[in-house]
């Protein structure tokens, strides 16, 4: 009743518009028929835009790998930027504008996480570690030197009035150091997965790919609000020393906080025995949590689920079943695939436009200065860390440390982000990004891979197995005990403390019950499954080259063997071979099974005793061939003939018996060598 008397009321007071509303009425209603075929693309314009985009960059990453050669030649990134560049060069020409598939929202929320949970949680922990003092010191150090250094030196470039670049000030130039220093080197590490440089190479580029992201992005959000303080009043002292003490409270707090998160998914997942295929879905959403509960905080999301990450590996793998296991591992790498080719995709979109400025000093120097102290960080940091090193990093490591600084995702994405109303020349950034990028790409990244092959790094063939694994633990105790007695603690000394604590404590809480005492168990356990899995996956790979072999054998003609031939394998097979007997603790006759075959049993005493005559022979330092004086009365038994009559008497034997009364006999007798009178 209500909505009629309202339905009136409007009716009433609108008079005059009732012929308009009538029209409207008219056309609603044919809109209303029932169409055979209706087009609506507007309403699915961005996601199926985006789905085509993933489609055809897949496609390219398939007909990438499918040339062997060329992955060798140069970075999967290289392909996707070029898939990009096509597409946004026909978006341009058409006229058409590109759908917002990149905003802050969708880049920190959504693309950023997969990409930085896959490295957290498929980290090499163990080497990760043991370089954690050094990864450290070039990760923070160097990308501070960096952000600082750029900065500084291009706000020098730009107060020269001939470029025409006095606009840009001190904040913005540094805002452009921090963003300009992230570093994204996934084909140096392809190349050194290839080349298989020695360990602590890699984990420092490794190590570095990883902290770098969230030690930037924090320096870029200092930044912004120095920025957008600046806009409304001045700067002061207090601000900077407040924005130091919030770089490291943001870092921290953020590991903290991924931490916690690791332990309360492992606590939870070890109660997921019955209920197994739920556990892939708490390890994403407890780290997107982490990652979401950081920023809500204002303290990295980055760092969060980078350290949530490597406490999930550590503990939830010790609970979630092997299809649990896979499910993650794939799901993971799929996910931070496709939000990294959506960024390089991008990218090359980006490429082509109208929304570029160009200025040749500010790219050039900006090009020059990221080389420059990428070169100058390297030589003066590891300089100083090889001091308290015990295998310091050669010359050639560092060579390839400065060169494998590539830019790629997060320098452009953070560029594109840059917020218009405080960058009046934000275009002139994501000119000089992605120019920086696709030098960086091409260039260094196609040749990395000759760069290692001609210095001839130090490479390594480390493999996992039980038995260096025993002997690296054996080593560790060594040492943690030798620091112990030195009174000198190392990380040795707080390693072996932490396992102490790890196992007394926080393994008997996170962990399941019934699980292995040993870890070494476990790891037999690992590896065998691996073995299997790459026994299958050779095989899968080598079965159609099998199947066409044996089509080809089939298709042969088969060599028919003569009677002769068939008699003469015949018989040299009857008088080599024979059937190999159990085997027993003792080898005497008294272990013999009861229904050994008497002719088996006389085969292998004849070989045995002729096997210790040929031993004698030689010279072997046998029992049996010591010249030992041999009293009269005295006879010698042998631990492998049977103990009765005297060996002279056995050789004059002709048929060897064996009967249960002789077993029964000579139970009492001992399998070791006995002199008896």
């Amino acid at each position: 009743l209500l909505s009629l008397v309202g339905c009136s009321a409007a009716a009433y007071v609108d008079e005059p518009s009732l012929s308009k509303s009538d029209d409207e009425a008219v056309v609603s209603s044919e809109d209303m028929r029932l169409h055979v075929f209706t087009l609506d693309y507007d309403y699915v314009q961005i996601p199926c835009e985006v789905t085509l985009w993933i489609l055809l960059a897949s496609l390219a990453k398939i007909g990438f790998h499918l040339y062997h050669r060329l992955p060798r030649l140069m970075p999967e990134s290289c392909i996707l930027i070029a898939i990009g560049a096509l597409v946004g060069a026909i978006i341009f020409a058409s006229h058409h504008k590109s759908p917002p598939v990149m905003n802050t929202s969708i880049y920190f929320l959504y693309l950023l996480p997969p990409i930085v949970l896959e490295e957290g949680y498929f980290m090499p922990t163990r080497p990760f570690f043991e370089n954690f003092g050094s990864i450290l010191w070039w990760s923070v150090l160097g990308s501070l030197l960096n952000s600082f250094g750029i900065g500084l030196s291009l706000y020098g470039i730009c107060q020269i009035e001939a470029f025409g670049l006095t606009d840009l000030n001190l904040l913005q130039n540094l805002l452009f150091g921090s963003m300009i220093s992230a570093v994204d080197p996934v084909a140096a590490l392809v190349v050194f997965e290839e080349a298989s440089v020695n360990e602590q190479l890699y984990m420092m580029i490794f190590g570095e790919s990883l902290l770098n992201d969230g030690i930037t992005v924090v320096l870029y959000n200092i930044f912004i609000a120095f920025i957008q303080m600046h806009k409304y009043e001045e700067i002061e002292s207090i601000d900077i020393f407040a924005g130091f003490a919030r770089f490291f409270v943001v870092g921290l707090g953020g590991m903290l906080f991924g931490i916690v998160f690791g332990f309360v998914s492992a606590f939870m997942t070890r109660f997921t025995r019955n209920v197994s295929a739920i556990e892939p879905l708490l390890v994403f959403m407890f780290s997107y949590l982490s990652y979401l509960s950081a920023e809500t905080l204002y303290i990295s999301g980055i760092l969060a689920m980078t350290a949530c990450a490597v406490t999930m590996k550590k503990y939830v793998e010790e609970n979630v079943s092997q299809n649990s296991y896979t499910t993650i591992k794939y799901f993971m790498k799929m996910l931070s695939s496709i939000s990294e080719t959506l960024i390089f995709v991008f990218m090359g979109v980006s490429t082509v436009g109208k929304n570029h400025e160009w200025s040749w000093a500010f790219v050039f120097f900006t090009l020059l200065f990221c080389l420059i102290w990428r070169t100058l960080s390297v030589f003066a940091l590891f300089y100083i860390s090889n001091k308290f090193r015990t295998y310091p990093f050669t010359f050639k490591d560092q060579l390839i440390i400065s060169y494998s600084g590539l830019r790629g995702a997060s320098s452009f994405s953070l560029a594109f982000l840059l917020p218009v109303n405080l960058f009046p020349r934000r275009k002139l950034f994501i000119t000089a990004t992605l120019v920086v990028i696709y030098f960086t790409v091409f260039i260094q990244g196609i040749t990395i891979g000759p760069l290692v092959r001609y210095l001839d790094v130090k490479k390594t063939n480390k493999k996992e197995s039980i038995n260096e694994e025993i002997h690296v633990r054996l080593m560790d105790h060594f040492k943690a005990g030798v620091e112990d007695i030195c009174g000198h603690w190392s990380h040795y000394q707080l390693r072996d403390k932490f396992k102490k604590f790890d196992n007394k404590y926080l393994k008997k809480i996170l962990i399941r019950e019934h699980q292995p005492k040993s870890s070494l168990v476990s790891l037999y356990k690992k590896m065998e499954i691996k073995l299997a899995i790459e026994m299958a996956e050779s095989s899968m790979k080598v079965s159609k080259s099998s199947t066409a072999s044996l089509q080809r054998g089939r298709n042969r003609r088969v060599h028919r063997l003569s009677p002769a031939e068939v008699e003469s394998m015949r018989d040299v097979l009857a008088h080599n071979l024979y059937q190999v007997r159990q085997r027993a603790p003792a080898y005497n006759r008294h272990n013999l099974p009861a229904n050994t075959n008497e002719k088996q049993a006389q085969e292998i005493l004849i070989r045995r005793q002729h096997s210790l005559r040929q031993s004698c022979r030689k010279g072997h330092s046998l029992p049996s061939c010591r010249p030992a004086p041999v009293a009269s009365g005295m006879e010698v038994h042998y631990f492998s003939l049977p103990q009765g009559p005297s060996q002279h008497a056995r050789r004059k034997a002709r048929h060897v018996t064996f009967t249960a009364k002789k077993a029964s006999r000579s139970r009492s007798d001992t399998p070791n060598i006995i002199k008896a009178p």
